[in-house]
């Protein structure tokens, strides 16, 4: 099958060797398959995503050799700087999406308006640290008017959602006890994530999820959510290795981990960059330059 996959950033910091590693499994698995990559701008978060951010990856993506079928970097840039249509793949572009979206489960009696605060599901929820509080249904039949609060929350039923990881094997999460109700707008008026990336792939036709393995959890419950939406077309999974620190502790924007940007600034070459993210990620012996053409052949 030609899987048709999305490369989605968030432009919240600068891109670091764990988005190389996503990157290069998201192209090479598409190369290897004759599939297609699709770039999405993931912008929901408004109070945390910069046009900074989004200019400097979408250079990143550029000087390391990642061009999009779908979605080329350059009309970011257009539909950023007074081109007069929206991009179809930039979140905070299509408001109209989501909101059709929600309308639709809200039609059917599946939405309701929640007017708890995160501290209020953390005294309500116990959980352990670094466990996931589950939302125990507070607001659920307490029936608030639309006006007390711009939240509202998708009721999740109980069941399990089965699925095959391409990686992993064959999975299953019950999404109603992972994390109840899901909350698919917030009190700011803001699209959540789980949301918006389930309406955005059924709206691009992505029909392989190619990501890395803390968003593992979030699968059940995207099915759902897809279900509920009317998802027909079976949605595939991989879910790869993170890149990590020697304490174990995960790459990440938030603890100022060495930017592409940086590296690039230090006179790094993209070759050298792809070999050490491979390497790295188990993907080759040792850490040699690596060629874009060669991803294909990591995964065949």
């Amino acid at each position: 099958m030609a899987w048709r996959t999305r490369f989605a950033p968030a432009p919240t910091g600068y891109l670091h060797l764990g988005h190389v590693v996503n990157a290069i499994h998201v192209w090479g698995i598409a190369r290897a398959f004759g599939g297609k990559v699709l770039l999405r701008i993931e912008d929901h978060d408004r109070t945390r995503c910069r046009v900074e951010y989004e200019e400097a990856l979408l250079d990143d993506l550029d000087w390391l050799g990642f061009e999009p079928d779908i979605g080329r970097t350059d009309s970011f840039r257009e539909a950023r700087h007074g081109h007069p249509h929206p991009h179809p793949q930039r979140q905070s572009d299509n408001e109209d999406r989501y909101a059709a979206a929600l309308a639709a489960l809200s039609a059917r009696g599946l939405t309701y308006v929640c007017t708890c605060t995160r501290r209020d599901i953390e005294r309500h929820a116990p959980h352990a640290a670094g466990e996931e509080p589950r939302y125990p249904g507070t607001c659920r039949g307490a029936r608030h008017a639309e006006a007390e609060s711009l939240a509202r929350r998708v009721h999740i039923a109980d069941g399990v959602e089965p699925f095959d990881d391409r990686r992993l094997g064959h999975m299953q999460q019950s999404p109603a006890a992972q994390c109840g109700d899901l909350l698919v707008r917030d009190r700011h008026g803001q699209w959540t994530y789980q949301f918006a990336v389930v309406v955005d792939d059924m709206a691009h036709d992505i029909d392989v999820v190619i990501r890395g393995e803390d968003l593992l959890a979030s699968t059940g419950r995207q099915l759902r959510l897809a279900a509920l939406l009317g998802r027909e077309r079976p949605l595939h999974w991989w879910h790869h290795a993170l890149l990590v620190h020697p304490d174990g502790r995960k790459l990440s924007k938030a603890n100022h981990d060495t930017s592409i940007r940086e590296r690039r600034a230090a006179g790094a070459h993209a070759a050298a960059l792809l070999g050490e993210a491979a390497f790295l990620s188990g993907l080759l012996p040792a850490a040699r330059d690596l060629s874009i053409d060669e991803l294909p052949a990591l995964f065949r």
